[in-house]
């Protein structure tokens, strides 16, 4: 009886051991399932605050490239004017190229309309024409440019749209 006692004496201790064994794998299951639930709640936020404040920075890029376009369409205006002083007007073409290359360095593009079709995502039409020479849909004319910065239209372009 003595060695039965002790057998189950052992075996008691080695099913104490193995539980004790088992409690701290089913804790590092529980923390390791934590840290990875954590560190996935992390890198989602990181991706949506960095989307964010690039939506921000290109929403603020627009507010202020909006105020900036009826200078720009202003020197246009002055340098399509015809004038005796060419240094003059080689002084407006300057300050305007000057003005579009710090916008482009910015990303803002201008809107291609004569001759492409009409896309009212990107044009505004004022009035259409019947013209023989052009396609249906066709941008005949263009009133005033419009801008935009990736795939956000800052400004629609006005345009006369044939046929």
């Amino acid at each position: 009886m003595a060695d039965k006692e002790k057998q189950e004496n052992l075996e008691e201790k080695q099913e104490v051991e193995n539980t004790k064994d088992m409690v701290p794998k089913q804790d590092y299951e529980e923390l390791d399932d934590r840290y990875k639930r954590i560190l996935a709640e992390f890198e989602n936020f990181k991706k949506r605050s960095s989307k964010e404040r690039e939506g921000l920075y290109n929403s603020i890029l627009s507010d202020v490239v909006e105020v900036i376009l009826p200078v720009v369409d202003n020197l246009e205006n002055a340098a399509k004017v015809e004038t005796a002083d060419e240094e003059y007007k080689k002084g407006v073409e300057l300050v305007l190229k000057q003005l579009k290359d710090v916008l482009a360095s910015k990303g803002v593009e201008e809107i291609k309309a004569i001759g492409e079709t009409f896309d009212p995502e990107v044009h505004e039409a004022v009035s259409s024409i019947q013209d023989e020479n052009l396609g249906e849909k066709e941008i005949a004319q263009e009133y005033r440019k419009g801008y935009k910065i990736g795939s956000r239209v800052i400004r629609h372009s006005m345009v006369v749209v044939a046929n």
